[in-house]
């Protein structure tokens, strides 16, 4: 018998071809899956390169999470506190951004190492993290706060201010016997030597909710101009000018107060702040226009904000930095 070879049919060989081009091999990997390094697997079709990394650590993934990451929304100062103290680590850092009209308060609990960066490392920073887990506390500005700080600076109508002062009227409080003395002492309270400091600087002179309640019902403005001429005997030059006086029904000048003292919390739940409130009027035209204006509202603003800022790094004891953290 020949030992010469049968050539295959062309139907045979080209299935010996596909069985070839369509063998594979199953992956094993280790136990411990090094997560550093790429993992890529050669497929059939036209032998493309598929990168499988993202797929194999979402698998190992499925029932333990390698890190941790995620922001929690924290309803107030004291569950802030707790979380940072059941994540800290000795890199967790505490953010406080004074925004007075979005304060926030950010706990980082894997936050970069100290130490400088290290770029000439071919492994990365070894000093670098993820920052990925966090918890934020946005502080709760009280209705009172924000009602009064929309209002301040802003001209408003006589029942719109009557409106205003009736619906805010518990937050209104009538001058102490010593702020009306307009004298300083040291018999009086501390606040109340400070709203006398406040109102020597702006000449002002403290007022009632009773009077406040009155001129939103019934205040009219009448205005007296009395011509003056003065004469420079030197030059002979001739200065003509109008006095503008406001004078009550009566023709008497008005005497109004331009201020009151208001106490408010900055923060709900929070220790209320006596304020002192500037009181102005301006006549323009047939009409009369109000406004109210918080005199320094940013000292009690940043008195209530420190004091919750010094509660949060005592009880946790981390490093807290002033400011927003990185994006």
């Amino acid at each position: 018998m020949s030992d010469t070879l049968i050539p295959e049919n062309p139907a045979e060989t080209m299935r010996k071809v596909m069985e070839d081009l369509g063998h594979h091999m199953p992956i094993e990997f280790p136990k411990e899956v090094d997560f550093t390094k790429p993992v890529a697997v050669a497929v059939p079709k036209g032998r493309d390169i598929n990168y499988l990394t993202q797929a194999i650590r979402d698998s190992a993934e499925f029932l333990k999470p390698a890190r941790r990451k995620g922001t929690a929304k924290l309803s107030d100062l004291d569950s802030l506190i707790t979380w940072a103290n059941r994540f800290k680590s000795d890199e967790s850092v505490l953010f406080a951004n004074p925004d007075m009209t979005a304060p926030k308060l950010t706990c980082i609990a894997d936050y970069h190492a100290m130490g400088p960066v290290d770029v000439t490392s071919t492994s990365g920073d070894p000093t670098a993290r993820h920052c990925h887990h966090r918890a934020i506390y946005d502080f709760p500005l009280s209705d009172e706060w924000v009602a009064w700080m929309k209002i301040s600076d802003t001209l408003l109508e006589k029942d719109d201010l009557g409106e205003f002062i009736e619906a805010q009227a518990k937050d209104i409080m009538d001058p102490t016997p010593a702020i009306l003395s307009g004298r300083e002492s040291d018999e009086f309270q501390d606040w109340e030597n400070r709203l006398i400091q406040t109102a020597q600087k702006i000449e002002g002179r403290f007022g009632q909710l009773g009077q406040l309640l009155a001129m939103s019902k019934q205040f009219q403005v009448y205005e007296a101009s009395n011509l003056t001429v003065s004469t420079n005997r030197d030059t002979g030059e001739a200065q003509v000018q109008f006095l503008n006086e406001h004078k009550d029904a009566d023709g008497q000048p008005l005497r109004i107060p331009n201020l009151i003292i208001i106490t408010i919390p900055v923060f709900m739940g929070g220790a209320p702040y006596r304020m002192a409130v500037r009181f102005r009027y301006r006549k323009m035209g047939g009409s009369v226009k109000f406004i109210l204006s918080i005199y320094n509202p940013e000292k009690a603003f940043k008195a209530s904000f420190s004091e919750a800022v010094d509660i949060a790094t005592e009880q946790t004891g981390l490093t807290t930095l002033m400011g927003a953290p990185e994006a």
